[in-house]
């Protein structure tokens, strides 16, 4: 591969200077060629160091290309750089320079994902496979080996699993060998030539890990750990220092610090232009929801904001005025408590718009989980481990599970927890344009769900 890289390097140069200059590259200036085996040579030496290697199995392609056309951008920048200790810089084109690096990077990616087609063909076939231990079969690692089978095309072929006696039950292919001790794994391993060990023991695990380090002290495969974090799906890994000691934040979320600035400003904008611009709609749909039942417009009810904040958040009214007895009831089919014109603004989700005021208030955000009722918040959060953690950022007029569809009534706590684990998903991996994208989703295609009603 490095070797190709070069190869693919140089002929990216001289097909930019056919390009460019429409000459051969020796015909022009000479520090063009100087230039082009010097970062052609630079690149067989940098690339590794910038693991542009590294193995590719089970990990992300666009990754793979990013870091490959970063890698080249640094060569040429570097080369760049050198142009200009020896004086040269000023006989440099730069629009070959331009050429050369697009070119460059088209063929490394090419190159790449060629190559990556062809692993993958190879290990679906059942080729190129790399034999695998697991240790431990929790809930991290049945999501392993899971994952080991539906990916075939990453190349990982569990071969056995060390299991405790009273959890054989979980283990259900009988073609996956049992390991029953620990000090067994190491015969194991050398015996059946395995690749790779993979760890999967809890946090809690901490006299088994220490023993386990102790004996695969000699065990000569790569050995990952996977600690079981399924748990604290808010880990960021953001190390900071705290009173002189090294701290993991655990649930800090991304959108915190600048970010936050940014997306709270995005918000306050984003709210004041629709407010203004919907505001004859709100007018026409206020003299409808007062003709189609007597009662107030606007239905408001306290939500748990950022941090647990409590606020009032605003709806369009859909029902008929009635008592709720401290006991709050979802919305269900053909329910009879729902007007006429309220039937209308749920399936469209147009009840949902004066929430836009609520994101001018500072509540609320425009894309985040949404706010459920107190006493869901009561229920919920003693069935599902993670389910608080939604509120470490502001709720949303709208979200990531609620362009996947997971809206509407949550009737059972399966339903609750795809949602739960759609918002955790959105919090960890937040970015500006994510939120751009859902909003344009919602305006272009609005919510989805057969369970909205």
């Amino acid at each position: 591969m490095r070797l190709m890289d070069v190869l693919v390097l140089e002929a990216a140069g001289i097909l930019a200077a056919l390009i460019h200059f429409q000459m051969p590259l020796t015909e022009i200036a000479p520090i063009h060629t100087v230039l082009l085996h010097f970062c052609s040579a630079l690149a067989f030496l940098v690339f590794p160091q910038l693991g542009i290697y590294a193995s590719w199995r089970g990990r992300s392609l666009p990754d793979l290309f990013l870091r490959a056309a970063g890698a080249w951008g640094v060569v040429v920048l570097t080369g760049l750089f050198f142009s200009f200790l020896i004086h040269h810089v000023g006989h440099v084109s730069r629009l070959w320079l331009f050429y050369w690096y697009a070119i460059g990077c088209a063929g490394l990616v090419a190159m790449r994902g060629a190559a990556y087609t062809v692993l993958r063909f190879m290990r679906q076939k059942g080729l190129n496979a790399k034999r695998v231990v697991i240790v431990g079969y929790g809930t991290t690692g049945q999501e392993l080996h899971r994952r080991a089978l539906a990916l075939d095309w990453a190349g990982y072929d569990v071969k056995a699993v060390h299991i405790e006696p009273e959890d054989e039950q979980l283990l259900a292919d009988p073609k996956v060998a049992r390991i029953h001790t620990m000090k067994e794994i190491n015969d194991y391993v050398v015996a059946n030539r395995v690749h790779e060990i993979w760890i999967t023991l809890p946090l809690t695990a901490s006299p088994k890990l220490q023993e386990l380090k102790y004996i695969l002290r000699n065990t000569l495969v790569d050995i990952r750990w996977v600690p079981d974090i399924l748990g604290l799906q808010m880990l960021t890994n953001k190390m900071s220092n705290f009173l002189g000691f090294p701290v993991v934040d655990l649930n800090q979320p991304v959108s915190a610090g600048v970010n936050g600035i940014v997306k709270e400003v995005f918000d306050r904008v984003f709210a004041f232009v629709t407010l203004v611009m919907l505001a004859p709609l709100f007018l026409v749909l206020a003299v409808l929801i007062k003709r189609s039942s007597p009662g107030p417009v606007f239905f408001r009810q306290p939500r748990l904001g950022l941090n647990g904040k409590p606020f009032m958040v605003y709806k369009f009214r859909t029902m008929k005025v009635h008592q709720e007895h401290n006991v709050v009831t979802q919305a269900t089919k053909n329910d009879p408590r729902i007007t006429s014109i309220g039937g209308f603004l749920r399936r469209t989700s147009l009840d949902e718009l004066p929430q836009f005021i609520n994101v001018l208030q500072g509540d609320m955000s425009v894309v985040g989980p949404r706010p459920h009722a107190l006493q869901h918040n009561e229920l919920y959060k003693d069935l599902l481990e993670t389910y608080m953690l939604r509120h470490r950022v502001k709720p949303g007029i709208t979200g990531w599970a609620q362009i996947h569809g997971y809206r509407g009534e949550t009737d059972t706590v399966d339903k609750m927890a795809k949602r739960v684990q759609f918002d955790l998903h959105y919090i960890q991996h937040w970015s500006l344009w994510m939120d751009i994208r859902i909003i344009a989703w919602t305006a272009f295609r609005g919510w989805t769900g057969a369970n909205a009603y």
